[in-house]
């Protein structure tokens, strides 16, 4: 399959904008990452059955976890090549690393229709507890005797009506398997105090080897080389992901709860189409689409829920509630830029049905603290000299955004409606203590989500959001070429200048974040990586900022909380 060229993608408007603005004004395993060519290698060699993608979990409930393997039946057996005979496969889930103490097991098989993936939903364990977990699968013949896979560990969340002291979970999003290693997750692996990792979206990439990241020379290319368009295609790009070790550690230590973006499909995609999608040229939408969604049941640790996506509600005791948003299956067409159609009540970025989920669960919550796991940001921004209140003004006059001039239409600022609706009913109904969680953008954000933007801070914030940089993926240093924290001061200066709701702004770094809750405060502790193009990258915690109960307000801690 040929590929046609891709530029360089129109999406990371914000980055762009801001780039604008800026000329205007333990370890579980080893660190270093398996190449594409080093995976490809190992399909062919290793003996069978065999476990090349490591093990994960997800997901997590008071009695129970998903459990995630792949099986390579037979050397050769890629993803994605239909290859390999069905495969016997045991699972089992012990209190102790030795499996002495078996808390259940059961049996299962790897087949091709399902790409040779295995997924087990165990129920019957312990609320908060750890628990490992392993695989086994069966050469021909089956028999009670076979190759053992990794051995993973995974936590149950607390019990629903439990009084939890503390919970604590990474967040990461944005992973570009061409533009650096994935250090960030063997950070996060390495840290035992984390109750779940939170991945908020582009876990892969959906482009052509060498059409993104915009730097040029990719550390490593993508398989297949193609753009990524039938199952086949989808399949191998996440199976090469998954031979990533840093990524298979972060998933042997922790259970993910992942939910989707564009990229898991293609750039700026919306319910009827992407960006990154030619009709004709590229196939039918829908089939794309039913590809890729697909896939990615396969391969991730995650429980498909309403009209098979990814939006769903997770329960930590009576600490937090954590609703998760699936931003691209029903949205509408993402307007032009400076257009007043934002505006428009009949465009919507969840959908009736979603939108609706959502306010019931935020209503009815009886938890502490109420996280929106949201793909992309939230808060409204507005760039360029003119402060915030006084583009409210010119908005009336030039038919543009009533919350001022939207820069990046791919996120909240292009469905004011919805947002409108959400942000009202947060007010109207008295809920406190949201905080929106977000990855996207490719930058570190701490933000009050104002009612109004335009006359903030007279009028009040509703909620709070966390934005989490990208693990890998261009930021603004990178699309620049320039060097860190040189440029973007000035653009993060005129982003704060113009929107006063956004407390901090971080354009350059790469890293993850730490989440804490409890029930005075959530905390969200940044991190940073030293050097995405290094295979041993350094962390380093950069900031700290957390809202207090009652308040909706974001204020800086002065260190993070481990």
């Amino acid at each position: 399959m040929t590929s046609r060229h891709v530029p360089s993608p129109s999406r990371r408007t914000v980055v762009r904008a801001a780039a604008a603005t800026a000329a205007a004004v333990p370890v579980l395993a080893a660190s270093a990452t398996v190449s594409a060519s080093a995976s490809s290698s190992s399909e062919a060699e290793a003996p069978a059955p065999a476990f090349l993608h490591g093990v994960a979990s997800g997901d997590p409930l008071p009695d129970g976890v998903l459990l995630w393997t792949r099986v390579t039946p037979e050397p050769g057996a890629e993803p994605g090549s239909g290859r390999g005979a069905d495969t016997p496969v045991r699972w089992e889930v012990a209190e102790d690393r030795e499996f002495t103490a078996i808390a259940a097991s059961g049996t299962t098989h790897a087949s091709a229709a399902s790409d040779h993936t295995v997924k087990a939903d165990v129920r019957g364990l312990r609320p908060a507890t750890s628990y490992y977990f392993r695989f086994t699968a069966s050469g021909e013949g089956g028999g009670t005797t076979g190759v053992r896979s990794p051995v993973g560990r995974t936590r149950t969340a607390p019990a629903t009506g439990a009084n939890v002291a503390g919970v604590r979970f990474g967040v990461v999003s944005c992973a570009n398997w061409e533009a650096g290693w994935f250090s960030a997750y063997r950070h996060l692996a390495a840290r035992g105090d984390l109750d779940a990792v939170l991945h908020l979206g582009d876990y892969l990439y959906e482009y052509a080897a060498g059409d993104y990241p915009t730097q040029g020379t990719a550390l490593r290319e993508h398989r297949p080389a193609h753009e990524i368009l039938d199952l086949a295609d989808y399949r191998l790009r996440h199976g090469t992901y998954k031979t990533d070790t840093d990524l298979q550690a972060l998933h042997a230590a922790h259970p993910v709860i992942a939910i989707w973006d564009d990229h898991e499909f293609a750039n700026d995609a919306w319910s009827g189409g992407a960006q990154n999608h030619t009709p004709g040229a590229e196939g039918v939408w829908e089939r794309r689409v039913a590809a890729a969604k697909q896939a990615y049941f396969e391969w991730m640790p995650v429980r498909a829920s309403t009209e098979g996506t990814v939006y769903r509600r997770l329960r930590f005791g009576k600490l937090a509630d954590l609703h998760l948003l699936d931003l691209r299956s029903f949205r509408s067409e993402q307007a032009s830029v400076g257009s007043g159609s934002v505006d428009d009540p009949e465009r919507t970025i969840t959908g009736r049905a979603q939108l609706d989920w959502l306010k019931a669960g935020l209503a009815g919550s009886d938890a502490v603290w109420k996280l929106v796991g949201t793909s992309v940001m939230i808060s409204p921004v507005a760039f360029g000299a003119l402060p915030a209140h006084l583009l409210k003004p010119l908005a009336g006059l030039l038919g543009l955004p009533k919350e001022g001039l939207a820069v990046n239409v791919d996120q909240w600022d292009g469905y004011t409606d919805d947002r409108r609706e959400l942000i009202a009913h947060l007010r109207e109904r008295g809920i406190g203590d949201t905080v929106f969680l977000t990855g996207d953008i490719h930058m570190a954000w701490a933000n009050e989500v104002p009612v109004r933007a335009a006359t903030y801070p007279l009028s009040p914030p509703a909620a709070t959001e966390f934005v989490v940089t990208s693990v890998t993926s261009d930021n603004l240093d990178d699309t620049l070429k320039v060097a860190p924290q040189t440029v973007s001061l000035v653009a993060a200066a005129a982003v704060r200048t113009a929107n006063r709701h956004v407390k901090w702004v971080d354009m350059d770094s790469h890293g993850y974040g730490v989440l804490d809750v409890t029930a005075e405060r959530s905390q969200m502790d940044y991190y940073v990586l030293s050097d995405r193009t290094a295979k041993d990258a350094t962390s380093s915690w950069a900031r700290s900022y957390r809202t207090r109960r009652g308040t909706q307000r974001v204020e800086r801690a002065d260190r993070p909380v481990r």
